[in-house]
């Protein structure tokens, strides 16, 4: 595996975790919406990462690893899609609120604010290993730069 190649990697999982953090900043921000433009309460969102070969000029082309006795190509992680999530939110009585059905009820949003709080921590956690896995391989690169001079 060239150096390139690790960066790639890295910069692949930077990308998919930055747009993880979008979605889970929007999760919060809407954990009190009641009502949207489709109807009904916010629902919940989130990420699901696929695995993407390396490929493209800076990518050089898809590098086989040593797995064991099977090989697989280098790959990356990409988003493949936002997802809602299909657990109902809480009910509550509350006729005053200008959601509320004829009964006086009103749907909330199936946003857990802790559980949002965890999902943000772990994607920070995981932006954070990536630059650091970045630093590596520079640091590296710089040293090999170093020694051949």
């Amino acid at each position: 595996m060239e150096l390139t190649d690790s960066i790639a990697v890295s910069v692949s999982a930077l990308d998919a975790q930055r747009r993880r953090l979008n979605v889970i900043a929007s999760n919060l921000a809407n954990a009190h919406s009641t009502s949207t433009v489709h109807g009904g309460p916010y629902r919940r969102r989130d990420v699901v990462f696929q695995a993407i070969p390396l490929r493209g000029p800076f990518y050089r082309a898809v590098r086989q690893v040593a797995l064991g006795s099977a090989t697989q190509a280098l790959a990356g992680v990409k988003v493949a899609r936002v997802v809602e999530d299909p657990k109902p939110g809480q009910t509550i009585y509350d006729p005053r609120h200008p959601d509320a059905d004829a009964k006086g009820f009103v749907r909330l949003p199936n946003v857990n604010i802790l559980e949002e709080m965890v999902n943000m921590i772990s994607a920070s956690r995981a932006y954070e290993a990536n630059v650091q896995a970045i630093n590596a391989t520079r640091a590296m690169w710089n040293r090999a730069l170093e020694i051949g001079k």
